[in-house]
């Protein structure tokens, strides 16, 4: 079974990554309903989207926890967790059986999709929709396209306002129809960066898929506006 170690760790991760205190990371970790491993970049969200059973298998799932999907389900149908609220879900696994915060959301969310309460890539606050891309330019300035508004205004067609930015590390901003977006940039050498979208708090699945779909035109926009 993952240790606590492991799931600290992850909690410091999480800390190094948005800022937040030890208190806030760990709590998001137990009850954010995407949980990790999590998918990749470039993995679809919405209508479309892998479960979680098909992104982590029976063998991972049960070297981590000690039991398999089925044995879990099974365990969760006994407790009647079609009737709970996924906090609680999530929370019992951690209580009674000691799950690692992290795993007992990959359970959870899979229980949730596999009985129907919860469809691939819908969140508690909405559906999500992801995108990235690599662009041929620093990491800062790759910050900068989405930073500064001029320049952000010259690639990007719908309003952006600025919630928080870690320059060169991170970017959030609220987003037409109440969504939001959280900007990660990872340096691949001097002059190579990859931007990765993840775009939260939208209102349908397919709304999602349009959403992705101008995103990775958005994106092949700004890749051409950097490097020409």
């Amino acid at each position: 079974m993952t240790s606590n170690k492991s799931f600290k760790s992850s909690v410091r991760a999480r800390m190094d990554k948005t800022g937040e205190s030890y208190t806030a990371a760990r709590a998001h970790l137990i009850t954010d309903p995407e949980p990790a491993p999590a998918a990749p970049a470039d993995q679809p969200t919405g209508t479309g989207a892998a479960t979680i059973r098909e992104r982590v298998s029976d063998p991972k799932l049960a070297e981590a926890t000690g039991r398999d999907y089925d044995t879990w389900f099974a365990l969760l149908d006994a407790w009647e967790a079609t009737t709970r609220t996924h906090t609680e879900i999530a929370a019992w696994l951690v209580r009674e059986y000691d799950v690692n915060g992290w795993w007992a959301q990959t359970v959870t969310v899979a229980y949730e999709q596999e009985r129907g309460l919860r469809v691939p890539g819908q969140k508690k606050d909405g559906f999500a929709a992801s995108a990235s891309k690599t662009v041929n330019v620093p990491a800062e300035r790759l910050f900068a396209a989405f930073a500064d508004p001029e320049l952000r205004s010259r690639w990007l067609p719908v309003e952006a306002s600025e919630r928080t930015a870690k320059p060169g590390k991170r970017f959030t901003a609220d987003l037409p129809e109440d969504s939001r977006i959280a900007v990660t940039f990872q340096a691949k050498g001097e002059a190579k960066s990859m931007v990765g979208i993840e775009h939260t708090r939208i209102g349908s699945a397919d709304r999602a898929n349009e959403w992705k779909s101008d995103w990775r035109t958005w994106l092949t926009d700004l890749k051409k506006l950097l490097e020409s």
